[in-house]
């Protein structure tokens, strides 16, 4: 866990950490170039009460090439 969560799951009541990892590891980042995604969650970021979909530029875990990421809600079946 980076220091960001720690920081939020520290101070915030244990419901609303709960829901802030909850909500954060429904958001994905997908990688422009080989299609694999993660996380925010597991990537280390915190993504709660969000809405739109972002764009980061950033080195890809699955590739190791550096492009662009779309981060969006993963649709729930």
């Amino acid at each position: 866990m980076t220091r960001i969560q720690q920081f939020f799951k520290t101070i915030l009541p244990r419901a609303w950490a709960d829901d802030l990892e909850r909500e954060s590891r429904a958001w994905m980042m997908r990688c422009a170039n080989c299609g694999s995604a993660r996380s925010v969650w597991d990537a280390g970021g915190v993504r709660w009460k969000a809405s739109g979909a972002p764009r980061r530029w950033m080195r890809c875990a699955q590739c190791g090439d550096r492009n662009w990421h779309t981060i969006d809600r993963a649709t729930e079946k």
